[in-house]
């Protein structure tokens, strides 16, 4: 007799049990949102990143999957307000919620306050949500905790939780850290500092880039876009469904962030024009642009990245004229004065996309500033070694803080005589407001843009 627990192989004919497949959720919409949002507090995920999959993996589409996409990121950008209102809601501080209720609590806030589902549903399904996720115990907390929030609508909210103070008011009312609208008034100014806050808050427009030589805008179809002659605004649906996109010969691209690549290309040069150089290329939005606008002119791109993984997105993007190495940008493989052209875009807070990346706000401090300020000073100065006297260096970041932008060219420039600012808005006329110069400053309350940064740096010949 074999022993009692020894695995057999059925007899013939035998029935197996069918393996069994998760379970799916009651209400999936509500729970993918609510999973991504757990998701960027558990594990610091990017929820540009993490919904599409869950998305695709619980078979969520056409208004369901609009459904989801709006409660994830409207809870994500709003968080800080709803936080405000449901203190004042719940008999506990919002501080002593556990995550995983707080996230349920403010997905439901979001419905109530700024969406047109009903009240009746909203806290119904944040209730069902609560049972589901935290017991039901917590269930019956998150009924009375959205009964209190139903009772007003968000401007009667925002009259009783909005503080006096300009700053709080700001931080609260536009759900952004209070040292976010510090390091924003101090860039743009106290008048328009409500303005950006609000388009920080206001969902972007889908943006695509034909890359030159391989794909044309109106194989894009969309709106042409207001600035760059390779963009297009799609009105709606999934821009992967456009073969373009799908063959990689087109993708999503924040206007901006062509406008500064295309600046670079834009700008004059003393001697040839044959090499060029992206010093931190993933994931490749750039490089991609750049590398066909190369392949034009008979130019070569050699677009590079420390990370490995984001050196294999870039190889995804360019064309022949491009190629890709894993390369510290910091210490350089090659010699001084290799390239004509030289990008640094380089890593910083963030802060500029702030609509596309709405749980940037909540991921970084203030002290990322001042860990970031070092590796941006290595980089501008390596990319200026890396330019032959003659050539031109963009230095471009997704921020406008000043300790991230001007201050750490005028740092670098500081002492040194061998290189002069160019007017960067006046290489790109076509976009109004980039203010006075030598630097250009986009912004999204004013080109519907990404907030990016633009220096344009010649090596004197």
């Amino acid at each position: 007799m074999p022993p009692r627990h020894s695995h057999r192989t059925p007899a013939p004919g035998a029935s197996r049990r069918p393996a069994q497949r998760p379970r799916r959720p009651r209400d999936p919409v509500r729970r993918t949102a609510f999973d991504v949002v757990q998701a960027v507090d558990d594990r610091d995920a990017y929820a540009n990143l993490l919904l599409p999959s869950l998305l695709r993996e619980r078979g969520l589409t056409g208004r369901d999957a609009a459904l989801a996409t709006e409660l994830t990121y409207g809870t994500l950008r709003g968080r800080g307000t709803y936080d405000a209102i449901l203190d004042v809601c719940s008999d506990r501080p919002v501080a002593k919620i556990d995550q995983p209720l707080l996230n349920v609590l403010r997905l439901g806030a979001h419905q109530l306050l700024r969406t047109r589902i009903p009240a009746h549903a909203a806290v119904g399904t944040t209730v069902d949500l609560a049972r589901s996720v935290a017991g039901p115990g917590q269930a019956k907390f998150a009924n009375a905790v959205m009964r209190k929030v139903a009772a007003r609508d968000l401007d009667a909210w925002l009259a009783i939780v909005a503080p006096e103070n300009e700053t709080a008011r700001l931080a609260v009312v536009h759900s952004h850290p209070r040292w976010i609208v510090n390091a924003l008034r101090d860039a743009v100014g106290p008048a328009e500092i409500e303005a950006l806050l609000a388009a920080d808050n206001d969902r972007p427009r889908v943006t695509l880039v034909a890359r030159p030589g391989r794909a044309t805008v109106e194989e894009l179809g969309g709106e042409p876009a207001a600035y760059s002659p390779y963009a297009a605004y799609l009105a709606e649906g999934d821009p992967g469904a456009i073969p373009a996109v799908a063959e990689g010969r087109a993708a999503v691209q924040d206007e901006a962030s062509q406008l500064v690549a295309l600046a670079l290309v834009r700008a004059e040069l003393d001697g040839p024009d044959r090499r060029w150089l992206d010093l931190c290329a993933g994931p490749g939005g750039k490089a991609g642009l750049l590398s066909g606008l190369a392949g034009e002119r008979g130019a070569h791109l050699l677009a590079c990245d420390v990370q490995p993984h984001r050196a294999r997105l870039v190889a995804g993007s360019v064309d022949a004229a491009g190629a890709t190495a894993v390369v510290d940008g910091t210490r350089p493989a090659w010699r001084p004065g290799s390239f004509d052209r030289v990008l640094v875009d380089a890593p910083c807070t963030g802060l500029g996309a702030l609509r596309r990346r709405p749980e940037a706000r909540w991921r970084r401090g203030p002290q990322a500033v001042a860990e970031l300020g070092p590796l941006q000073r290595r980089l501008l100065t390596s990319a200026l070694e890396s330019v032959r006297p003659g050539g031109v260096v963009a230095y471009v970041t997704c921020s406008p803080h000043l300790a991230e932008t001007r201050v750490v060219v005028d740092d670098v420039l500081r002492d040194r005589d061998d290189v002069e600012r160019l007017d960067a808005p006046a290489h790109l006329t076509e976009v109004p407001d980039l203010g006075d110069g030598p630097y250009a400053q986009f912004w999204p309350h004013r080109h519907g843009t990404d907030a990016m940064f633009l220096a344009l740096l010649r090596r004197r010949a």
